[in-house]
């Protein structure tokens, strides 16, 4: 006979009490992230908005990365890690997710973005919501005494809010500290974050950019799969080419023997310089939409001629040598960006619909470069419709095996193997 389910009447008071603990804590966190990220939104609008009256606010961007890195260096020491530290306190429980983590990184976000820096906003969500679920995990130690689901708590209800879709964010934290294996066991907390920090972010009037919606592409093999796999194939290589970039620019400061301080100056020198020879500052800030409705931009790229054929390598250039330079806000806005626009140059090359190889580039680079391809599929449903989840899997999964080897984060907090559901 199939054993009865335990009802709340059988269930140890322990038990039951550490649950229903675990559920008010991720409650409290989503509603925290949910808020420091409508909070970080509003303010991030208002510096673009300023940098875009002030274009010689560019000029300063080797100041402000100056200053960024002294006060990490003051009150911030180890937090420049951000995202490969957070994954090392889920698996380790140590180092602890600092509190002054969240403040740090909201501000030198914002100031990035003033100044011109090619960042997004992700990392930021995500090390704000980590840090402020390490202060509600510490008040519900007793009844939830395994601090890393109050992180990957924080890690949902930062992403879900961010960019308004709840269920990859719940995903994408359940995925990216994988070692092998999902572990299910977090899924709860994470959900309850993911939609707790997403509904606090639409009540406090946060209005999330809206992108066509797709069609849905045929798998049968003489029909789209083959078209899917090609791209699969280029979009993985595009997210080796921005990681090998990124560390890159780093071993190049490395070798020229460049004091750690300088690297923000030398980095923000040749953004001022890309800046110039291009004549345009399209590829600054995260761009989503550009200053003029004629610069290249993300929502542009589902547009035909919305983009040139070579944004997505230009993005890719002033975007990594940002991030190496020590500037922060995050990788994921941008890698969408080179994502898109490198979909619609190859659907344009091949006589593809751009719209939907603009969105499967959009979700397919960052799942490659973050190695969370069922996240991103369930991103590219959310935020394309749901005909294109099939599209999307099949390309994030190829862009994925593609990218083995290579990652974003800290190769011992990253998985080199295909994540497996439990």
């Amino acid at each position: 006979m199939t054993p009865a389910l335990p009802s709340f009447e059988t269930l140890p008071p322990s038990r039951l009490m550490a649950g229903c603990g675990l559920a008010v804590l991720a409650v409290l966190v989503g509603v925290s992230s949910g808020a420091a990220s409508a909070a970080f939104l509003f303010a991030l609008d208002a510096v673009t908005a300023l940098r875009w009256r002030h274009p010689w606010l560019l000029f300063l961007l080797p100041v402000a990365g100056l200053v960024m890195v002294r006060a990490y260096a003051l009150w911030g020491r180890g937090s420049e890690r951000g995202v490969s530290l957070i994954l090392d306190a889920v698996h380790r429980r140590a180092p602890a997710v600092p509190v002054a983590m969240a403040p740090l990184v909201l501000w030198a976000t914002l100031l990035s973005h003033l100044y011109g820096g090619s960042v997004g906003r992700e990392g930021t969500a995500v090390q704000m919501g980590a840090s402020l679920a390490q202060i509600w995990g510490r008040r519900f130690s007793a009844w939830v005494p395994d601090p890393s689901l109050a992180i990957l708590a924080g890690i949902a209800g930062g992403f879900g809010a961010v960019f308004g879709t709840p269920w990859a964010g719940a995903l994408y934290a359940i995925e990216l500290p994988v070692l092998g294996r999902f572990q299910w066991r977090r899924a709860i907390p994470c959900l309850i974050a993911s939609w707790s920090g997403h509904a606090t972010c639409v009540a406090l009037g946060v209005h999330h950019t809206t992108y066509p919606l797709a069609r849905a592409i045929s798998l049968q093999p003489w029909g789209g799969l083959w078209q899917c796999v090609v791209a699969g194939v280029v979009f993985g290589l595009a997210a080796r080419l921005f990681v090998a970039a990124l560390r890159g620019w780093g071993c190049g400061f490395q070798k020229l023997n460049l004091p750690r301080w300088t690297w923000p100056v030398v980095a923000g020198s040749v953004v001022i310089v890309l800046t110039m020879i291009l004549g345009t500052d399209a590829y600054l800030g995260m761009g989503v939409e550009g200053r003029l409705p004629s610069d290249p931009s993300l929502v542009r790229c589902f547009e035909d001629g919305g983009v040139t054929a070579w944004s997505w390598g230009w993005k890719l250039i002033f975007t990594t040598v940002t991030l190496a330079g020590g500037f922060k806000g995050g990788e994921v806005t941008p890698l969408f960006f080179i994502g898109a626009a490198l979909g619609q140059a190859l659907a344009t090359l091949a006589g593809w619909p751009v719209p939907e190889f603009a969105a499967m580039g959009f979700v397919a680079v960052f799942a490659a470069a973050s190695h969370t391809p069922w996240a991103c599929a369930v991103l590219g449903w959310e935020l394309f419709g749901a005909q294109m989840i099939l599209p999307a899997l099949l390309v994030c999964l190829v862009a994925h095996v593609v990218a083995t080897g290579t990652g974003l984060y800290d190769p011992r907090t990253q998985s080199n193997s295909p994540a497996r559901p439990d």
